[in-house]
């Protein structure tokens, strides 16, 4: 279980393939604190630690993971979004994140507005999931508040403190990020989806 408050950025040190997995070693701030079996989220993925050195950590992403999330484009010197995992004792300042990411979007529009950003992003929706205004979203692992939602785009406003200590200063038109969508929705959802397929 995360939060959605990033911790640090990492970057790719090291790609490795092994037959259709993909061994991720990044180099971050905490990756010397990890330790082996520990999890902890990539860009919103919630990863194995499988090896650590000094100020690097290990990952493996299998194939399921990579035809899922953003995974498989990152190349060595991309820059990642870490989180640990949330401890009991913390304070939940985001949302609750699984680390389990649904699916894919795509940035399609990004507005300055006077030292803060409006980034808009387009997914499919297949109505399993709910967005709501003011609602929850989760971008690469960040934790935010839903400006707009519409059918199958929705907005969010990036403070600059966001903006610079996450990947979303790299993002471009056509940037495809991973989303999870809040936990709480999805089970409201299921729970309306049953009932209605049982009537």
């Amino acid at each position: 279980m995360f939060t959605g408050i990033i911790e640090t950025l990492g970057t790719v040190k090291q790609l490795e393939w092994e037959q259709s997995n993909l061994h991720l070693s990044i180099e971050s701030s905490i990756s010397q604190e990890l330790k082996i079996d520990q999890s902890i989220a990539h860009n919103g993925v919630c990863l194995t630690v499988v090896a650590q050195d000094s100020d690097q950590h290990t990952v493996t992403a299998i194939k399921e993971t990579l035809l899922k999330t953003s995974l498989g484009q990152l190349k060595e010197g991309s820059k990642v979004n870490l989180e640990r995992c949330l401890l009991p004792s913390s304070r939940l300042d985001g949302h609750f994140v699984q680390g389990h990411v649904d699916q894919t979007a795509h940035c399609i529009a990004i507005e300055e507005a006077k030292g803060s950003w409006y980034y808009r992003f387009q997914y499919e929706n297949d109505g399993s999931n709910v967005l709501v205004n003011k609602g929850s979203i989760c971008i690469d692992g960040t934790s935010l508040t839903l400006v707009e939602a519409e059918k199958n785009t929705f907005s969010v406003a990036i403070i600059p403190y966001t903006y610079e200590h996450t990947i979303f200063h790299q993002y471009q038109i056509g940037t495809i990020v991973n989303i999870e969508f809040d936990i709480i929705g999805k089970y409201i959802s299921k729970l309306f989806q049953d009932r209605y397929l049982d009537v």
